[in-house]
């Protein structure tokens, strides 16, 4: 292949130590990780101080601020690279929680940007893995105001105003900015978000550590983003239909599409002028493009730049992967 060609791209993960962290980011994904504590592996992240380095083919060490800045359009499509510019729009994860993250919410894009200079912070999760009565947060259990929300904070009751919801494998939440929410333990999940990572942490479970600190709440931030709404539905609906594209989700800012395969399957991509993410949630598949083909497994995340319009899937071990880009309406 030209070495002015653009191919799919993996990178290489960027491992974070969490206090909730644990060990299925290994034991269950096949992370190399240096810590029993590991709370988050970033598959893709164009975030100031975190950017992703390419691990294959002959950009190999080069990281994506760099590709972004030379391939542009080519990398990321036409449409996109004019609104984004050079910054990647999307930070994909994967989450491994052993103890129960923080109550927390993201502002949107008009409060992140007048605090931080930032984008704002949606986002989706998708189970991979859950242990038995496992739960996670998402959203109030009722519609409050800003007064009552700060008297139970005060007093330490806030989760009996927040809804719960148990969590198995193939469950899907979105996440809008605004919306409370907490990954709770047992819990891996594949996360997919907008490029920020800014986050106003709520309640900590009280958790201090080996001084005896606690961790730095955000609550006057946080009043100012929260949405005090009740939805009726918090969990995402959807029926798999073996060897066909699923629709998981679809906002302003990305959109995310199952497939679970267990033959061949070729897919164009002429309509979309977006680069895709592959996140393979089970098996084994062999990704062909043209004359190049690259292996990927369980636990891996491949870039397919915009350029390429039409990929081979072949399936090695029967597969579930997650299907992401930015959608044109």
């Amino acid at each position: 292949m030209s070495k002015s060609n653009l191919y799919p791209l993996k990178f290489q993960p960027i491992l974070k130590n969490k206090i909730w962290g644990g060990t299925k980011l290994k034991s269950v994904l096949n992370k190399d990780l240096k810590d029993d504590k590991t709370g988050e592996s970033w598959e893709i992240s164009g975030v100031k101080g975190y950017i992703s380095v390419i691990a294959n083919g002959y950009l190999k060490g080069k990281n994506l601020q760099e590709i972004l800045s030379e391939y542009k359009e080519k990398l990321v499509g036409k449409r996109v690279f004019s609104t984004y510019k050079e910054e990647f729009p999307l930070l994909i994860k994967f989450i491994d929680a052993q103890d129960d993250l923080s109550i927390q919410v993201h502002p949107d894009d008009k409060l992140a940007k007048k605090r931080h200079n930032s984008f704002g912070k949606s986002e989706m999760w998708y189970v991979i893995d859950a242990d038995e009565g496992a739960e996670l947060i998402s959203g109030f259990d009722r519609t409050i105001d800003k007064k009552t929300y700060l008297s139970k904070l005060k007093n330490k009751q806030i989760t009996e105003i927040i809804n719960t919801e148990k969590a198995r494998s193939g469950d899907v939440f979105y996440i809008p900015e605004g919306r409370v929410h907490a990954i709770k333990s047992g819990i891996l999940l594949a996360e997919i978000q907008q490029t920020s990572d800014i986050t106003y942490r709520i309640y900590d479970w009280d958790r201090v550590d080996d001084n005896g600190n606690g961790r730095e709440l955000h609550t006057e931030y946080a009043l100012d983003a929260l949405d005090f709404k009740k939805y009726d539905n918090y969990k995402t609906d959807y029926t798999v239909i073996k060897n066909e594209r699923v629709l998981l989700d679809k906002s302003p800012y990305f959109e995310t599409n199952l497939f679970d395969l267990n033959t061949n399957k070729t897919i164009t991509y002429t309509y979309l002028d977006s680069f895709v993410i592959y996140m393979i949630m089970e098996g084994e598949v062999n990704i062909n493009f043209n004359n190049f083909s690259i292996n990927a497994k369980k636990g891996e995340t491949v870039l397919i730049p915009a350029l390429i319009t039409k990929i081979e899937l072949k399936i090695v071990k029967e597969t579930k992967l997650l299907e992401v880009y930015i959608p044109t309406t």
